[in-house]
């Protein structure tokens, strides 16, 4: 029974375990840091995204408020950006920056971006497969069926590829969200770095996920080839 608790193969995702505690502390620090950045603009998360839909003929997409931190995103089923209370309210310098970034979410969705409709497409079953990976496989290992490690490793796939496209994704919406700012001068050529620096921390969270993910894969098929000795 130890072997199924404390296998060895679990050394595999500790760099990847040290990358994602990195990263998460590298965005809250980024975060914390420029929200008491006042923008020069004087403008508010809100009022950004609402002004930069309008510019870009996205009347119909609404901007609501969301309740917690980090919560912020964009819903292409209802055509509605979520912003946190602190987003939402803020004029500082990272609100804007996180604003734009979910406003770079529905210009992509508007604009057919390939790489977000292949996402949308693929969540269902990614969803499912992240939730029905670990337990099949590890049932199929504890009563050494093949099949079922199979079956787990194959939705493990599915998550890893939803993960995989979310990068070009959230990278094309930061760099999207960089222009509308810079363009429509709610930030000054002093204030791009510092929101560069909130949006490439949050984008470092989702490299980590990756990685964490590709180590789990390389940990699994290791498990399974165990099972065939």
């Amino acid at each position: 029974m130890p072997f199924y608790y404390f296998d060895p193969t679990y050394v595999l995702i500790i760099p990847a375990l040290i990358l994602a505690i990195w990263a998460q502390a590298k965005v809250s620090s980024a975060f914390k840091k420029y929200m008491r950045v006042r923008a020069a603009s004087g403008i508010t998360g809100a009022q950004a995204a609402r002004n930069l839909l309008d510019a870009n003929g996205l009347h119909d997409v609404k901007v609501e408020l969301t309740r917690g931190s980090f919560t912020d995103h964009y819903d292409p089923r209802t055509k509605v950006l979520r912003l946190s209370q602190p987003v939402y309210q803020s004029s500082s310098v990272a609100a804007l920056g996180i604003a734009a970034h979910e406003t770079g979410h529905a210009l992509q969705d508007a604009q057919n971006y390939i790489p977000l409709g292949i996402r949308n497409n693929i969540f269902p079953i990614a969803s499912f497969g992240s939730q029905a990976a670990f337990p099949l496989f590890f049932i199929g290992l504890l009563f050494q069926s093949q099949t079922l490690m199979t079956v787990g490793i194959w939705f493990f796939i599915a998550a890893l590829a939803f993960q995989l496209v979310t990068l070009p994704v959230e990278f094309n919406a930061s760099n999207r969200a960089l222009r509308l700012l810079t363009d429509g001068g709610y930030i000054t050529k002093s204030e791009l770095p510092k929101t560069r620096e909130v949006l490439s921390a949050a984008a470092l969270t989702y490299v980590a996920a990756v990685a964490m993910s590709a180590l789990q894969l390389v940990r699994l098929l290791l498990l399974r080839g165990q099972r065939r000795e």
